[in-house]
């Protein structure tokens, strides 16, 4: 029975992914942690096994979108070069610093960012082009800043690599297929973080990898692999632009509810 609670949330995330391009750890971070309290885990991890589980997730779902990006062409691997490292350093370290942090604080910091992103996506933002890319230290510093936020929230990154790009002069697509690229690194690097940070942590629910929970892993991932080009589909027969508002409308109410928790 506690396995048939991801399956729809599965779906639900996918679908949502695909139709507006953004991470589905949005809308699994707070549901897993509506369904961890619901299940009478630890309140004292249950924001870390939410988050950890989340990444875990992505590892899976961004593999696909990174290949259909890449066989388009519309992958820059070089700049993928350049964030990789820097991501991969902030996101492993993001599970050890939120290992240190009080569940209720996680939430909190969840809960701003958020509401950053349905700001965001209700104002419809997109920064000016008005530079070219950074070089290589800088590369590396803003790789390790999208890292460590985007472990912080369990996501892969895209709220934050796509305006960084397009900030940079790079065209819509591209900074699009080239987040979803770093995305596989953040999801990876986050997951070994949390795994790690959670080893052996003695409140931990049955079937769990560190702060990852395995049943609801397999769960969500089963479903939302499938229904994710589902999304991807319906973004170009549905008005995209009213939807926008209206998940973000419910990002806040999301935002609200991880406020309050």
């Amino acid at each position: 029975m506690e396995y048939l609670l991801y399956i729809p949330l599965g779906i639900f995330a996918g679908l949502m992914a695909g139709l507006f391009g953004i991470g589905g750890g949005l809308i699994i971070v707070p549901a897993l942690v509506a369904i961890f309290s619901y299940l009478g885990f630890d309140s004292a991890i249950t924001m870390h096994l939410a988050i950890g589980t989340s990444l875990a997730t992505i590892i899976f779902t961004s593999l696909s979108s990174v290949w259909a990006h890449h066989k388009k062409g519309a992958v820059l691997w070089a700049v993928f070069s350049k964030l990789a490292l820097g991501i991969v350093v902030g996101a492993v370290t993001a599970g050890f610093i939120a290992d240190a942090i009080p569940s209720k604080g996680l939430q909190w910091f969840f809960a701003i960012f958020e509401l950053y992103v349905a700001i965001q996506m209700t104002l419809g933002f997109k920064p000016d082009a008005s530079r070219e890319l950074p070089g290589n230290t800088a590369m590396l510093g803003a790789g390790a800043i999208i890292g460590t936020i985007s472990s912080f929230v369990g996501i892969g990154g895209g709220t934050l690599t796509v305006p960084f790009l397009m900030w940079c002069n790079t065209s819509i697509h591209k900074a699009i297929a080239t987040s979803a690229a770093c995305g596989l690194p953040i999801a990876v690097a986050g997951t070994v973080g949390f795994i790690i940070s959670g080893w052996g942590e003695a409140t931990l629910p049955d079937y769990s990898l560190g702060y990852i929970h395995l049943p609801s892993l397999l769960g969500i991932v089963s479903t939302s692999v499938l229904f994710a080009p589902l999304g991807a589909k319906l973004a170009h027969r549905l008005p995209v632009a009213l939807l926008k508002r209206v998940f973000a409308g419910f990002l806040f109410l999301l935002a609200i509810y991880m406020f309050y928790k």
